[in-house]
């Protein structure tokens, strides 16, 4: 094991959960949205992750890419909108603000603790340092 994998592997999931972070923002933005270019309600996106890999060996985190969510939109009665149908329903993203929050939450911790995680990794260099003086 390199000197400083542990410090690269925590750097990789820090930059993966900025981009979930950024995800998660925009889906909070647009949870309202009900018109997008390629028609419809805006659709909740999704970070996706894997496992990096060096040698063989796991490496850190990767971010593969953005996913959008197929639940289906929420159905809200409201005929005085201008995109609702027929019948006075507006199709309404599949955004729940209160499980974006849950994720922000969740995202927030995660790289909490990869901050910690290196901050340790650069106590034991320090002190390893120290040690060879």
């Amino acid at each position: 094991m390199r000197l400083f994998s542990t410090i690269e592997h925590s750097a990789s999931a820090l930059t993966a959960e900025r981009f979930r972070m950024d995800v998660i923002a925009n889906n909070i933005a647009n949870a309202n949205t009900t018109r997008t270019p390629e028609g419809g309600p805006f659709q909740r996106h999704l970070a996706v992750f894997a496992t990096k890999y060096d040698k063989g060996q796991p490496a850190g985190v990767q971010v593969l890419g953005v996913v959008k969510d197929q639940t289906p939109p929420r159905l809200v009665y409201n005929p005085g909108h201008p995109d609702a149908d027929a019948n006075g329903y507006v199709s309404m993203p599949n955004v729940n603000v209160i499980s974006e929050m849950v994720d922000l939450i969740s995202a927030a911790r995660a790289y909490e603790a990869n901050v910690t995680v290196i901050n340790e990794a650069k106590k034991m260099v320090q002190t390893a340092l120290q040690i060879g003086k």
